[in-house]
Parts: C-alpha cells; sequence; structure tokens
C-alpha cells in the first residue's frame, strides 16, 4: 500500500500537479502536509498535525521540490514514532 504522504503518494501527487503551463500562468501550488492543527509535541519537537519540525515548517516554502519529498516520505515513520511515544 502507498503512503499517502509519500513522495510517489496522492497526496504529493495531488498538491505537485498544478504546474502551469506557460511562465505568464499563476504560480503552482506548494505540496504541505499541514492540517491546520498546529501543536508541537515536546517530547518529540514535532507537530502533532503534519509531524514536521518548526524549522521545516518555517523553511517550507523555501524548500526544493525534492527537499519537500524527502521530508514528506520520512512522515509516516515519524507519526508511528510520535504514536508509540504517547501509546
Amino acid at each position: 500500500m502507498q503512503d499517502l504522504y509519500s513522495a510517489t503518494g496522492p497526496y504529493f501527487a495531488l498538491m505537485s500537479s498544478n504546474v502551469s503551463p506557460s511562465p505568464q500562468g499563476p504560480p503552482r501550488s506548494i505540496a504541505t502536509p499541514c492540517v491546520q492543527v498546529c501543536v508541537v509535541d515536546g517530547a518529540s519537537s514535532l507537530c502533532l498535525g503534519c509531524y514536521r519540525t518548526l524549522s521545516e515548517i518555517a523553511g517550507w516554502s523555501g524548500f526544493s521540490d525534492a527537499e519537500r519529498a524527502a521530508i514528506m516520505a520520512e512522515l509516516p515513520e515519524r507519526e508511528q514514532e510520535v504514536l508509540g511515544f504517547r501509546g
């Protein structure tokens, strides 16, 4: 089964598919795992909504597609680690 947030998953594909065909068109959307639940877990220092670090969240718009894809590929594992801390 494909991970939702992986670089080849449906979420990233959907968010990265808005590439403008011409340079004059509007800017394309930037893929983001943000779900508008911005609470940082003290034990892991990760956002409990998207499982990114504060520095990743702050720098997200400046990262390349490859950098964002690499971070997104790590999110399912981070989620499991955070859930393991709580469980």
